[in-house]
This record gives structure tokens, sequence and C-alpha cells, in this order.
């Protein structure tokens, strides 16, 4: 018997029913699209989801020494019902509001969060205020303490003794015992006290993990009863997502394979998170849309994660299309495409404000771009309106399905130098979910920006 999601996902013509938004845009990638974000750390919490990512920001001009390498100050926290819906909860701890933090370091690098008992422990790395042995300021991984996922949190007077490193990651077995995973060259494990503010045990450094390459950002889960650490790996010149699997949280592990190859967008970093939502796994990850020049500006993505009956985990192809379904009632941004001819292009509406999004650029007659589950509801969208604009009078159409599919309206684009707003009315009844696809059967380039239904 299929499962929930599953049963969506056949309908919507992708792997998975749900994404993530900002504002009026429905489930495509990058999910937060009106900041810098990375490093995402997914966690079900009252039935919803939350991300808590890292947060790249500028070069503050007082940081020049900064300007080819990541900048961080705070975090924010978004939460979502529904996986279409967010909300962002604004910043839950800075560098200013720590005691031990140094607060001119701006390395507020990759977070974890976790619940116990009723409290909400939020694990952060930054650059201490004391120098070391070898007069450096070294890494240390603090906590901070809440009575809800949205915070308010309080940070420790001090980070966790014990622990020098980076991004951590926390994760509680069946039995109730608390592990601490993190990274400085190696990957680290130690077990943590019941007030998950100390460690229980040594730290120890994984064996049988790849030698060559650095590793960084351990992410540890389980699914029926195989412990599943995964982590990015350098195997050639960029990161990829990697796995091994053990019966025991602190090992010994076995290589495995790759979950998701190194970004076609050529950042260097992936961090990421692995959670299960209504029975649907999903992967969550960074990736530079927004920056395409400079990859310490980065943007969290999800896709969908599935699995081999023999647990072994299917790789991720990243898309810009995301996952779930889009309502017909939005804005539909054909940039973040399912399917595209090869003529097809997208570029930035406005490459001095990346976050402004993108345009679908159809130059030839037969060139299109297809998206992937609409959700039309119950049938009352009966008008459409694009914004769209070309140089010279052309022709597009909008079918269903793909590109020879059923016609649902041919419109001719006039000739205008700026964006134009082009309405449509008498359309047939559509419910339920489909797939659409414009194509342009004019003899003229055209540049579309979202097209939306109406009623």
């Amino acid at each position: 018997m299929k499962t929930k999601g599953e049963l969506r996902a056949k309908l919507a013509g992708l792997v998975v029913f749900s994404g993530l938004v900002i504002g009026n845009v429905s489930a495509q990638n990058p999910i937060i699209r009106n900041q810098f974000s990375a490093d995402p750390s997914a966690r079900i919490f009252n039935g919803k989801v939350y991300v808590f990512p890292s947060h790249d920001i500028p070069t503050p001009s007082e940081k020049p020494g900064r300007k080819d390498w990541f900048c961080m100050e705070d975090y924010h926290v978004f939460s979502s019902e529904n996986l279409t819906d967010w909300t962002d909860h604004g910043v839950i701890v800075s560098q200013e509001s720590v005691p031990w933090v140094d607060s001119a370091s701006y390395s507020m690098w990759a977070p974890d969060c976790i619940e116990r008992n009723g409290k909400y422990y939020f694990y952060f790395p930054a650059n201490t205020r004391v120098v070391d042995a070898n007069g450096r300021k070294g890494f240390g991984i603090g906590v901070a303490v809440a009575e809800n996922p949205e915070g308010p949190y309080l940070p420790q007077s001090t980070p966790i003794e014990g622990v020098h490193g980076i991004d951590p990651n926390v994760f509680i077995d069946k039995d109730g015992q608390a592990y601490l995973y993190w990274s400085m060259g190696r990957i680290f494990v130690a077990k943590l006290k019941e007030n998950m503010l100390e460690l229980d045990s040594e730290p120890m450094a994984i064996a049988n993990l790849p030698e060559k390459g650095l590793k960084e950002g351990p992410y540890l889960f389980e699914r029926s009863g195989i412990y599943y650490l995964t982590f990015p790996h350098v195997e050639n010149t960029i990161e990829r997502l990697e796995y091994a699997t053990a019966g025991n949280p602190m090992g010994p592990f076995t290589m495995k394979g790759v979950i998701m190859d190194e970004s076609p967008m050529n950042c260097w970093t992936v961090h990421h998170s692995v959670v299960n939502f209504q029975g649907q796994w999903y992967l969550f990850y960074h990736q530079n849309e927004y920056s395409p020049q400079f990859d310490k500006n980065r943007s969290i993505c999800m896709d969908s994660l599935s699995f081999n009956p023999d647990g072994s985990i299917c790789e991720v192809i990243p898309t810009r299309r995301g996952v779930g379904l889009t309502p017909a009632s939005s804005q539909i941004q054909p940039d973040r495409y399912s399917a595209k001819s090869e003529g097809a292009s997208i570029a930035f509406l406005d490459t001095a404000n990346t976050f402004a999004g993108w345009k679908t650029v159809l130059l030839s007659e037969g060139d299109w771009v297809q998206y992937n589950a609409v959700d039309f509801g119950d049938g009352k969208l009966k008008a459409l309106q694009l914004r769209v604009q070309s140089q010279n009078k052309t022709m597009l159409k909008i079918c269903l399905y793909n590109p020879n599919g059923k016609e649902l309206i041919r419109r001719q684009i006039p000739a205008e130098s700026g964006w134009q707003l082009i309405d449509v009315s008498g359309l047939p009844v559509l419910a339920g979910v489909h797939n659409l696809v414009i194509c342009l059967v004019g003899e003229n380039p055209v540049e579309i920006d979202w097209i939306q239904f109406r009623p």
C-alpha cells in the first residue's frame, strides 16, 4: 500500500508532495527567498517542521578581511505546518548575545537543535574570546536553551567543556542516550549527560571514514534499526554528501556511498540535514543559487530522499522546482522548472538584486518550459494573468502535462518595451493537480516572469 506522501507524489509528477516557500511563492528552491541562509538543520517539533540555518551576510565594512570568506553573525529559525507556508521567527541567537563568543568574529557557523523533556537545546559553534596555547582563538560549541522552539533562547555562559570544533549535531537514541557529533579535521562523537550541556564520555574520532579530503558537517539519523552517519566530503575539488552506516550510534561505521554529488552550481560547501515528515523523507541542503559568483552567500534548498529495499540511500539530484504542490492561484514561477527544452534559459530579473528572482527566456519557436504539480483545487479558477515582455509581437501557448498535451490557451503577446500584464478569461474548467507547459509558438523571443490563475 502506498503512503499518503507517495500517492500525492504520483499525482504531482514528482517524488514528493510538499515544499518550502517564503512569501507568495510555493514549493520551489531556494526555500528561503528573502535572505541568504545555509547549513539547514530540520527538526519536527509539535507537529511542525522547524529549520535552524546559519545566516550568511554580505561582509560588513568594518571586516574587510572577510570579504572572500564566510560572514555569519546570528541565527534565525523558520517553521511550517504544511511545508508551504513558512514563518520567520527572527533572530534567536547572535554573536553579541553569547558571553564566551568573540563578538566581532562573524563565525556563527552550522547549528542544530533538539528537544528533551520539554526544553529545546540549540547547539552552535563560534570563535571563542579565549586565546589557546598557539595564540589562536579556536572554535567552541555552545548551547542555548528555550521553553519553545521559536525561543527566546538563553545562551549558556560557557561552551561545552572538552569540545573543540564546528558543526554540532545531536542525536537521542531510543534508549534515551544522547550523543553529540562535531567536526574538526575529523568527525567526532561523545555521549551527552541527561542535562544536554556536558559530555558523558571522552570524545572519539569516528573510524573507517575516507582518509583523504575534508570531512565536516555530520548529521546522524536512524531508520529501521540502521544508523546513518551523513557528512560532506571533498572527494575531488568541492564537497559532496556521503554516508556510512552502523548498528550503533558510535559505530563502527561502514562507508556506503553518495547521497548528493558535487553541486552543479559549483558551490564549495554542501551542509545538510535529513528528516521524516508525515511519512516522507526529505533532504535539506544549500546551494549558491542567489549568489552564483560568490559561494559564501548560500541559500537553503529541499528535495525528497528515498531508500532502496536494502536500506541504501537513492542519490538525490538537486532541482530548481523543489518539491510539492503549487496552488494555481499563486504566482507560478516557470523559472523553477521541472523540465525545459534546450533553447529555454533562466536569468535574473535584476542582477543588482538577485532576491527579486528569475525570468524564463524562450528564444526560438518551439522552446518550452514545464512546471509540474499545480493544484487547481475545485475548478473555480477560469482566468489567467501573465507577466511577460517581448520586444516584438509573438505568440505563447500553455498546455497540460507536456509540450504536445492538451492546449489550454494560445495568446498573442504584444510588442512592448517593458513588462506587461496579459489577462486571459474564459478558460476551460480545471480541477485537481496538473502539469503546465509554456511554449513559444511565435517567431520572436519572449521573457516570462510569472503566471497566475484567478476566479
